[in-house]
């Protein structure tokens, strides 16, 4: 006959297989909402006759739960959606640990990375962070995207970066706004989400209205005021 501690042990797994099952039920009916979200979106785009293409571009996501859902990260290159704001960290690989003493960067506008690894470290304060790991100039280091609390995982990389390059999603806007981009300069004419993409994450003035909105960006350093009319940059002037 089975002992009461083997009833137990089969109880238990089937237990957890259960509790399995129902987060990745989930994941697959949050995943499948989102989707249905994003054709909502596009369709809504294109009955309101949005003249701005950008409004149809829905950027792919992969709505990771867990630490290995979060490694569908390392299977393509990914690109900074908000430059200047993520920091990141010298990461040892031979003992994987990350340095969160000493700030190492700050990740660039559209910056291009090649992520390594996702895992959880330990982190000040006590909870464990979540960590995507890359190699830069030479070097190893490692970028927050998430953290760990009691077994359960807050992966918020979506929103830290694109899956697809920027250059495809946005191939029809014209070869001169690329240019800039690719300078970090933002020209006069050129709309918000090309000026984050040439200078990063922008921060609005309070009471901004969509027909004027003056929008402040450190820049790495560098600074600049940019006054946009109509979604438009009409001035653009260096400052705090």
């Amino acid at each position: 006959m089975m002992s009461e501690e083997a009833k137990q042990r089969i109880q238990i797994a089937l237990a957890l297989a259960v509790v399995v099952a129902g987060v990745r039920a989930g994941y697959i009916l949050y995943q499948r909402h989102e989707d249905n979200l994003a054709a909502q979106k596009q369709a809504q785009a294109r009955s309101a006759g949005y003249s701005n293409p950008d409004y149809y571009v829905v950027p792919k996501k992969l709505y990771p739960y867990d630490l290995k859902s979060a490694r569908q990260l390392t299977q393509q290159p990914v690109w900074t959606k908000e430059g200047y704001r993520y920091t990141y960290y010298r990461y040892v690989p031979a003992v994987k640990s990350v340095d969160f003493a000493h700030e190492a960067g700050l990740l660039g506008p559209i910056e291009r990375l090649q992520i390594n690894d996702v895992m959880a470290v330990a982190a000040p304060g006590g909870r464990k962070q979540v960590v995507a790991t890359f190699e830069k100039d030479g070097h190893s280091y490692a970028v927050p995207i998430g953290f760990e609390s009691d077994g359960q995982y807050k992966i918020y990389s979506d929103e830290m970066f694109y899956v697809e390059d920027p250059h495809d999603l946005y191939k029809f806007w014209p070869a001169d706004v690329w240019q800039a981009i690719a300078q970090h300069e933002v020209k006069p004419g050129m709309d918000e989400l090309q000026a984050d993409f040439a200078i990063g994450m922008g921060v609005p003035d309070a009471g901004a209205t969509s027909e004027d909105k003056t929008v402040r960006y450190p820049n790495g350093g560098k600074p600049l005021v940019v006054n946009y009319r109509d979604g438009k940059a009409a001035e653009i002037k260096a400052g705090g």
